[in-house]
């Protein structure tokens, strides 16, 4: 990705999902970035101010990318807060996948019932069925940022989630996976 070479940033979204999951690519990128390289990134891109969502905007042809900045934008934890939650994924910078969980989960209950959703939902799932997936600073996280109500929701939706063709998981797999993880969702809402 070119933009690695010429900006700092922390890879969010659908492409961090997909550097852990080798699942689903994403048509969008989305990035925390600093102010210094936002304006970096204006002599580049098209930048606009997205007001309602609290987030920038840049557009080159078919590249779109969504820009979260620190004190002033929340994908599910403030901007400024998820430099402390990265690693190193082929040589990106990305949250970490618990992280991206919770920021998934914020995604898909603004975007539910849309296909955008859907995706939200499927990358949420590829995140939680990774075997070195950690529970405990999931519920941590859940805990630090009092995010249990959103935790929660999804975890209703999973339950009531009967197949995820995005996944290629039939009735009979998603009833497996829901026996899986289920109990680590809701653990600690009991």
């Amino acid at each position: 990705m070119e933009l690695k070479k010429k900006y700092q940033f922390i890879l969010i979204g659908g492409w961090a999902v997909f550097l852990y999951t080798k699942v689903l690519k994403s048509k969008d990128i989305d990035l925390v970035m600093e102010y210094e390289e936002l304006e970096r990134i204006k002599n580049e891109f098209v930048v606009s101010k997205n007001e309602r969502l609290k987030k920038y905007e840049a557009k080159k042809q078919e590249v779109e990318i969504d820009i979260y900045v620190p004190f002033y934008s929340n994908p599910g934890i403030p901007a400024e807060e998820i430099k402390k939650f990265t690693s190193q994924v082929e040589g990106f910078v990305v949250a970490q996948k618990e992280v991206l969980a919770i920021l998934k989960q914020k995604a898909f209950l603004e975007r539910q019932g849309s296909v955008k959703g859907r995706k939200d939902l499927a990358d949420l799932i590829s995140l939680f069925r990774l075997p070195d997936f950690h529970w405990e600073k999931y519920w941590d996280l859940v805990r630090d940022y009092r995010l249990e109500d959103r935790q929660a929701a999804v975890a209703n939706f999973i339950r009531q989630t009967v197949s995820l063709e995005e996944l290629n998981l039939n009735v009979h797999q998603i009833a497996r996976l829901k026996k899986e993880i289920l109990p680590k969702i809701e653990k600690r809402n009991e």
